[in-house]
């Protein structure tokens, strides 16, 4: 009891003191030195003397994309069940139920033509002029930016190339 009770008061005190037991069982309780810190120091390797950090240079590598000259897109109607793959030419429109589907150009990385491909789409109802879906979509997330229509879903599978 008498130990958590000095204990108490070394961990309240706002000074800092070290505490430590003696081999006949009294606890000794020393003031420690003004330099003394109990958080470590941090390393801030590139500090200024002002304090102020000094330049980084990070060179930062821009993955570059090639045009392909189409894609191949997924339909699924939900209402039946059915799969519909669509192989498009970029600029071409083609119908998949009721829904007319345009693809503006599909791109994917310059050293990996079977990597993540992604594609711009435009996607109608039959007849309509204003689109259910527009922009780009990914290959490897189609979820990330997905038609939201009833009956319809349409993904993109991968870029078509020579």
């Amino acid at each position: 009891m008498i130990r958590a009770g000095v204990l108490a008061l070394v961990l309240l005190t706002p000074a800092a003191l070290w505490a430590q037991q003696t081999r006949d069982g009294t606890i000794e309780v020393t003031p420690l030195d003004e330099g003394f810190s109990l958080t470590p120091e941090l390393d801030l390797g590139g500090v200024n003397e002002d304090g102020s950090f000094g330049e980084v240079e990070v060179e930062v590598e821009e993955p570059q994309a090639a045009a392909a000259e189409g894609a191949v897109l997924r339909g699924l109607d939900r209402v039946s069940g059915a799969l519909t793959d669509l192989e498009m030419l970029a600029g071409e429109t083609q119908r998949f139920g009721r829904l007319d589907v345009t693809l503006g150009e599909c791109r994917y990385p310059a050293g990996n033509p079977s990597g993540d491909a992604y594609a711009y789409l435009v996607i109608r109802p039959e007849g309509e002029t204003r689109p259910v879906f527009e922009g780009w979509m990914v290959a490897s997330s189609p979820a990330l930016n997905a038609m939201d229509h009833a009956r319809y879903d349409v993904w993109v599978l991968r870029c078509s190339t020579s």
